[in-house]
């Protein structure tokens, strides 16, 4: 950033200056300009500037860049010095305000003489200006006060102390940028100026500081393409120079800046690939400029920073909105750091470690006699020398053993330990599990080198676990050696003996000379001795363990230790296993628990105890064996705890299971192998429910997947992978020794007491007791299937809606062997669907298993589907008095109401009686007597039924009207005289009512005969208050010759009826069609001749003409 001075400021004392400066540099947005700003008081002593060169013929640059060369730029010599001066426009004594204001200038521009820095000059004033021409006093006194302090105009400003200062403030800092960019574009073309006096030949140097300081002031002038550009060819200009063994330090040191500067610019620039091969670019051509041999750790120092600064800078950029992948992270840079700096550590250690190194060299080499260096890369003990040989050599080797004295005193741990905890934490947010953990076991590595042993083996434990699950056991081998070094030096007796245990076992890698040692060495442990050191152990670090071991067998502490080997792969492996899944009460409850051990020699365990979740168990599973601690390697296998590698051990336990837990889950919560003895130390190895660590899971799914052959093993033998581990299992009842039958009709008809006879059988060769029935719907089931199923004992009366729908406990009563008992339930179910019923018999019984009578409880279930279907399909119509189906009725005008039945019952049905049960709206023509009674129906019978009714005028804005209800009373055929009867209720429809103005309606005798008179008569009644004209026309037929008004026109009076007498006489036999009667209404037009009709017969049967006696004897003869 560009820096600015400012002066004239009283920030202590001054509480106007002090807001102004805090309005300078407080809360800065990224929105403002990038300015450094720096209170410096008015006779500040700037930087003095060195005498211009004009000639560089004999010139003879001593180094490349100096080291105070940027800090000067950034820091001591401003691009604007700016001074505050409190004057307001109208101030009484102007003359002596402006004298004392250009007196401060001028002490400014002495301090910068000969720097071309600029100055400028702000009056701070209690009044807001007026506007630019307003206030000509102002305009005058400015210019007065320009030429007094030889300033141009843009170079004065106004701020006025007003509640808008941060915005007065910003508008300054836009004018300082201005000025701080004419600046360091005057400083460009200064520098650019001075390669015209240059030549390639003694001036290589001069070349590259040029490029650099006008990339520098690029950057400053805010120009980054520029910048970059002069970058770039600094950097190429850097690695034209020819590198010898004296500047091939300075040479990289540059390099390493200007690479920073680029790499920084690419990635400002969003282009991280253009930053990327930057970078490659320069590893590739520094890292074989080594320089010195006896200095060679200062070159892996030196890349390792590269690596370093490349991922700050990557980081950053990320942090700033930049995407990175998996394989393109800040971590591979910060692990590349930690490689180079575990590389310097090493090179520490073989070029420092020499006896000229006892004392340090007097006088100091790496003194000079300003305190710091000249330019940057170069040696102290011979600055400013570019010859390619030393100039002195006694002096070169006293200086290169100083700086190998003082890399001994470099905590290398400490550095690779941070960049691999960088790196760590970058594959962590990358989703890079296994580089992670890679990176950590370095961390716990370089722990144990620095001889932090308690982070050591707590980053070793946790990545121990991921290399457990992915099965690398060499690496995991390697860690854990590491890890057992860690514990005996920190005298961790737990996490020795379990390291040790995992060391032993099947994952180890370790030969067997090296598992015998840490066999011998468990064996010291847990007889309460010291165990022998572990190799490559630092011989201090040695002593001290053995001290605390020491201490650790002198106090009285506990000596039990419990190690669950779920999180480990031991060298004891456990599978526990109950022989069923599930046992009868009945039945004893047996279980095999199956170990193998993989260590070198035969080993001895004093107990093994298996726990279940009810404890009551514990004590039936248990195997104990005393021996003396001496033996626990002893070679015979003839003990029951002792385990030979390789060899499969079984025990087997039984018990009985308690009648309390019928309907449990008995499960194994852990299984207690005790290794050692009260004596000496005692540990656990704990296997939560049925056995198995850490490997056990992936081993199994191999074996399942192998196609290897097996080997064959004695009878005695088992396989190890073919055992399954099977930690619960279930204690059910026992088998019932009694049969259950269901005898019933199906299916049931909807609301009938349907009868389930239930029988009971024992089987038992005891007496069963307490025998329960509980019968009915099977819970779980459609709710309204459960609100409309009623079950009950008693079949003589039909059951309500209090009724359940299950029965429970239904006592029966002992059973003597082989007797039996009947139970009948009545079902009633009124609504159709299918159900489930389950009939459920208990009982106890006492039995003896392995010699402890028990009483059993014992239950068999039953159940049975049963479709409920509607016994028969009831139709109801409304037909005329000839039949015919009618919509709707007229008002007192007879009509039939016709009721079909049919049976739908697989069964046949006794309809007991029916009944009727009209509606007010509603009335009978003649006795209404049931036409079904004890009418028996087979399957798909009907059976019908007629009743004649008759209804009155409907209400007023009423059309349709209730008819009332159909009851039918009915059973089985089959069903006992006992069970009652169903009532099924069928509500009939509504039917409409209209009234009608004329009823016609005819009386003539049954039948006719041909050639025989056949009188009629027609009645033709007014059913209006209004006095009717009636029209009648007669309509001839073939069939019938008439006798009677052929056409007439009638008057008939309110309520009262007129007679019509005809005399029709046959002409042809057969059922004829009687002559047709038109009938008009003038009165009600809408009332058609048709309607009318309907309530006429249209026929009539005619008989032929008879015989007389005497022909039907002769006919006969």
């Amino acid at each position: 950033m560009a820096f600015v001075a400012l002066t004239g400021l009283d920030v202590t004392y001054n509480a106007i200056h002090r807001a102004i400066w805090d309005a300078f540099c407080a809360n800065r947005r990224a929105d403002r300009v990038p300015i450094s700003f720096k209170v410096l008081p008015g006779d500040h002593e700037y930087p003095k500037c060195k005498q211009r060169r004009t000639a560089y013929e004999w010139y003879i640059p001593k180094g490349i860049l100096k080291t105070g060369w940027m800090n000067k730029h950034l820091n001591l010599v401003p691009a604007l010095v700016v001074v505050f001066y409190e004057l307001d426009w109208d101030e009484a004594q102007w003359k002596e305000k402006q004298s004392e204001c250009s007196t401060r200038v001028e002490i400014v521009r002495q301090s910068l003489q000969g720097r071309n820095t600029k100055v400028a000059v702000v009056l701070i004033q209690k009044k807001t200006p007026l506007p630019p021409g307003e206030d000509l006093i102002a305009s005058e006194r400015a210019a007065a006060l320009c030429n007094a302090c030889d300033l141009s105009g843009k170079s004065l400003f106004v701020l006025p102390h007003t509640d808008h200062l941060v915005g007065y403030i910003i508008r300054l800092e836009n004018a300082f940028y201005e000025h701080a960019q004419t600046y360091y574009y005057t400083e460009i073309r200064r520098v650019k100026s001075h390669k015209e006096f240059l030549n390639k030949t003694t001036h290589q140097l001069l070349f590259v500081r040029h490029q650099f300081k006008t990339a520098f002031f690029s950057e400053l002038k805010q120009d980054t393409q520029n910048a970059l550009k002069n970058y770039r060819s600094a950097y190429n200009l850097a690695h034209e120079l020819r590198a010898h063994e004296t500047n091939m330090l300075e040479i990289k040191t540059m390099a390493g800046f200007i690479n920073y500067k680029i790499c920084r610019l690419c990635f400002q620039h969003n282009a991280p690939l253009d930053a990327i091969a930057q970078f490659r670019k320069h590893v590739d051509l520094c890292k074989k400029k080594i320089g010195s041999g006896d200095l060679a750790f200062e070159h892996t120092a030196w890349m390792s920073k590269q690596f370093q600064a490349f991922g700050d800078l990557f980081d950053e950029a990320i942090k700033l909105g930049l995407t990175a992948i998996q394989t393109q992270n800040p971590g591979f840079y910060y692990q590349q750091a930690a490689y180079y700096a575990q590389e310097r550590k090493q090179l520490a250690n073989q070029l420092c470690n020499h006896d000229s190194l006892a004392t340090y060299p007097s006088p100091d080499p790496l003194e000079t006699p300003s305190g710091q260096m000249d330019f940057f890369g170069q040696r102290p003990w011979r600055q400013g020398h570019q010859s390619i040989e030393p100039p002195d050599n006694e002096k070169e080797k006293v200086g290169i053993l100083a700086l190998q004295h003082k890399e001994q005193d470099v905590d290398h741990s400490e550095l690779i330990i941070t960049l691999l905890s960088n790196a760590v934490a970058q594959f962590k947010k990358y989703k890079c599990p296994r580089m992670k953990s890679h990176l950590m076991v370095q961390m716990g590595e370089e722990y144990y080198y620095a001889k932090d042993y308690t982070k050591a083996l707590k980053l070793l434990d946790y990545v121990m676990c991921d290399y457990r699950s992915e099965r690398w056991w060499k690496l995991l081998t390697f860690i854990l050696s590491t890890a057992l070094k860690c514990a005996y030096l920190m005298g961790q007796i737990k996490d020795y003996i379990t390291y040790s245990l995992e060391l032993l076992g099947r994952s180890s890698t370790l030969s067997d000379e090296q598992k015998s040692r840490v066999e011998k060495n468990l064996i010291k442990v847990l007889m309460n001795e010291s165990p022998a050191p572990e190799p490559e152990c630092d011989s201090k670090a040695i002593k001290s363990a053995q001290k605390m071991w020491a201490d650790r067998i002198s106090l009285a502490g506990s000596n039990v230790f419990t190690i669950e080997m779920q999180d480990y792969v031991p060298f004891v492996e456990c599978k526990a296993r109950f022989l069923a899944p599930s046992f009868h009460i009945d039945d004893p409850v047996q279980l095999h628990v199956y170990l193998r051990a993989d260590c070198p020699h035969p080993f001895r365990f004093s107990k093994l105890c298996v726990r279940f979740n009810n404890q009551e168990y514990n004590q039936h599973c248990v195997v104990e064996e005393s021996y003396q601690t001496s033996d626990m390697l002893e070679a015979s296998s003839q003990g029951t705890m002792c385990l030979v590698p390789g060899k499969t051990r079984q025990c087997t336990f039984k018990f009985v299971a308690r009648t309390e837990d019928v309907g449990k889950k008995v499960e194994i919560t852990s299984v207690d192998l005790v290794l050692g003895s009260d004596m000496g130390r005692c540990v656990i190895l704990n296997w939560r429910g049925g056995g198995g660590d850490a490997a056990s899971c992936q081993e199994a799914l191999q074996a399942t997947r192998s196609f290897k052959r097996r080997p064959k093993l004695s009878d005695n033998e088992v396989c190890w992978d073919s055992i399954s581990i099977l930690a619960s299992t279930m204690v059910i009842s026992r088998i019932p020794r009694v049969s259950v039958q269901l005898r019933h009709e199906p299916p049931t008809l909807t609301n009938e007491m349907y009868c389930l006879a239930v029988t009971v059988k024992s089987q038992e060769v005891t007496t069963a007791g307490d025998v329960k029935l509980t019968a009915g719907l099977k819970p779980g089931q459609d709710a309204n299937l459960t609100q409309t199923t009623h079950i009950t004992l008693d079949g003589t009366e039909m059951c309500d809606d209090s009724c359940p729908a299950l029965l429970p406990d239904i006592p029966i009563g002992d059973l003597l062997p082989a007797a039996k008992v009947e139970k009948p339930l009545y079902i009633r179910c009124a609504q159709v669907g299918t159900r489930v019923f389950l009939v459920h018999v208990s009982y106890v019984v006492t039995t003896v298993v392995e010699g402890k009578e028990i009483i059993c409880k014992c239950h068999k279930d039953e159940t049975i589907t049963i479709e409920t279907v509607v016994p028969f399909d009831v139709t109801a119509k409304f037909v005329s008095t000839k039949f015919e189906n009618m919509d709707r009725v007229f008002a007192d005008i007879p009509f039939l109401l016709m009721m079909d039945i049919l049976s739908a019952s697989p069964w046949a049905l006794t309809i007991d009686t029916s009944r009727l049960e009209l509606a007010p709206s509603m009335t009978s023509v003649d006795q209404m007597e049931s036409q079904l009674e004890q009418v028996v129906l087979q399957t798909g019978e009907s059976a019908s039924e007629c009743f004649c009714l008759q209804c009155p005028p409907a209400p007023v804005n009423q059309s349709g009207v209730a008819s009332g209800r159909y009851i039918i009373s009915w059973k089985r055929t089959s069903a006992a005289k006992s069970v009652p009867v169903v009532k099924t209720v069928i509500t009939l429809p509504h039917v409409i009512v209209e009234a009608i103005p004329l009823y016609v309606h005819a009386d003539l005798p049954s039948f006719g005969r041909v050639r025989e008179s056949l009188p009629v008569k027609y009645w033709l009644q007014n059913r209006t208050k209004l006095v009717q004209d009636v029209e009648i026309f007669v309509e001839p037929n073939d069939a019938f010759m008439f006798s009677g008004l052929k056409q007439i026109r009638l008057r008939i009076l309110p309520d009262r009826e007129q007679e019509l007498l005809y005399n029709f006489y046959p002409l042809m036999a057969g059922y004829q069609q009687l002559p047709g009667l038109n009938i008009s209404i003038p009165r009600f037009p809408a009332i058609s001749t048709q309607l009318l009709r309907r309530f006429l017969p249209t026929h009539i049967f005619v008989k032929p003409q008879g015989r007389r006696a005497d022909e039907v004897i002769v006919v006969a003869a």
